[in-house]
């Protein structure tokens, strides 16, 4: 045998080996791929999002070798918050057995939501997509605790109405602007907005902005400064939330007459300098770096380079709402393999992981999050928990809490919800009866 013939043996059996290894690899790892956008016009929202899903992941990875003793194989796919890059980010993503899927844009949730059934892949919408996907029994693949869109917009308008002195009787006669983005993460809430401002007798001012004109809002807050709105509640994301703070700024409108829906960032408020004292926004985790986990995610992914976030973003408001999206994730794959006995988990396996998901106050301070949020806890009827939020204040510097916190108006929304998700199944029919095993019977 000549040199040259035994190393053309040798390659092919070192690749063959590496092959088999690499196979190994995927088999012995949980893959849990994260749509993002770090890019574009929502790159300022998106970016910390990022930040915090990935490292809490890799910061398991680091400390605890994974999840069960199984490695997560984490992967980012770009896609700009664009549906259609969207979309082949999740076919680029799907031969890969993905456990769970992140897709950070309620467009792109609306998209994929009738794949779910067929793809078995559960859909993980945090607190955002569509509000009615609560609802098991009809989207037993859709996932969007702790809130609602529908249940934030109610929240606020509770908040409104303590400040007003008095219970929701005090919303009649108040004229409420509504500014938002003009897609479907903003038109989400309009029919809800509808019915209660008949229910309440508030009037609604809609201010909508296109997704090309967020950095060009002076048209909306003129016609603002013109009806007077006793108060406004915005539901932006990327650049409209600091042109928006802005440009109400520009015009004096009262800050504490100024609430929003939970994805408003420092950066956002910052930019509008000190007039933007006292705007508020909707939240239901802390704000702050003092936990144990972000500790460990400071020393053992930041430190060591293992994450893009700057040590000082680490704990800011949208990391620590991303860092939830990640425990979300991690917590329901460490259900998934106790309700299965297995420890490589599929997707199938974490939907009734998802299903019947359950992190009291006990696992909080277990995997180091004590008194970083409420309690979650889901159910095969329920699959978002409507969880009460609370409303932080900028102070100038930073956000603080400035209010108990608002439970969901349940009695107005469920009943919409409900409604909404029959509808939703009537229009895509023939949609799929539910067919899952449920290991919750709540």
């Amino acid at each position: 045998m000549t040199n040259a013939n035994l190393r053309l043996i040798l390659g092919a059996a070192t690749a063959l080996g590496l092959g088999a290894a690499t196979q190994t690899f995927a088999q012995d790892s949980i893959y849990v791929p994260l749509l993002t956008y770090r890019t574009g016009p929502y790159a300022g929202s998106g970016i910390p999002i990022a930040d915090g899903m990935r490292d809490y992941l890799t910061m398991l990875n680091e400390r605890d070798g994974g999840i069960g003793g199984v490695r997560i194989d984490i992967e980012e796919c770009e896609t700009g918050y664009d549906t259609k890059k969207g979309l082949e980010c999740y076919e680029q993503v799907k031969p890969k057995k993905p456990v769970v899927m992140n897709p950070w844009s309620t467009g792109l949730t609306l998209s994929i939501i009738p794949k779910a059934s067929v793809d078995k892949i559960p859909i993980l919408s945090m607190a955002y997509g569509l509000s009615a996907a609560a609802r098991g029994n009809v989207f037993p693949w859709v996932f969007n605790p702790p809130a609602t869109y529908w249940d934030g917009f109610s929240q606020m308008l509770e908040y409104i109405a303590n400040k007003e002195g008095g219970g929701v009787e005090k919303l009649k006669g108040k004229k409420i602007g509504y500014i938002y983005l003009d897609a479907g993460f903003g038109r989400e809430p309009l029919p809800l907005i509808e019915q209660l401002s008949k229910d309440f007798g508030f009037t609604p001012t809609l201010y909508p902005v296109a997704g090309t004109d967020m950095q060009n809002q002076s048209a909306q807050w003129l016609n603002v400064r013109r009806d007077r709105p006793d108060y406004m509640i915005m539901f932006g994301w990327g650049a409209l939330n600091p042109t928006a703070i802005k440009e109400a700024v520009k015009i004096n409108y009262p800050m504490d007459k100024f609430v929003s829906i939970w994805w408003v960032g420092e950066d956002d408020v910052k930019a509008a300098g000190d007039g933007a004292k006292g705007f508020r926004e909707l939240n239901w985790h802390a704000v702050g770096a003092e936990f144990p986990a972000l500790k460990d995610i400071q020393t053992r992914v930041v430190e060591k380079g293992k994450s893009q976030s700057p040590k000082e973003k680490v704990g800011s408001n949208l990391y620590n709402r991303g860092l939830y999206n990640g425990m979300l994730i991690a917590e329901a794959i460490v259900n998934a393999q106790k309700v299965t006995g297995r420890k490589v988990v599929n997707g199938e396996d974490v939907r009734r992981g998802l299903e019947s998901l359950n992190v009291d106050e006990a696992r909080l301070k277990q995997i180091g999050l004590e008194g970083f949020s409420g309690p979650v806890k889901l159910t095969c009827a329920d699959h978002n928990g409507h969880f009460p939020t609370y409303v932080q204040r900028w102070d100038g510097e930073k956000f603080v809490k400035d209010s108990d916190w608002i439970k969901p108006m349940s009695a107005k929304v469920d009943p919409l919800l409900e409604a909404d998700a029959k509808s939703y199944a009537e229009k895509n029919a023939p949609w799929p009866a539910r067919t899952e095993a449920c290991d919750n019977k709540s």
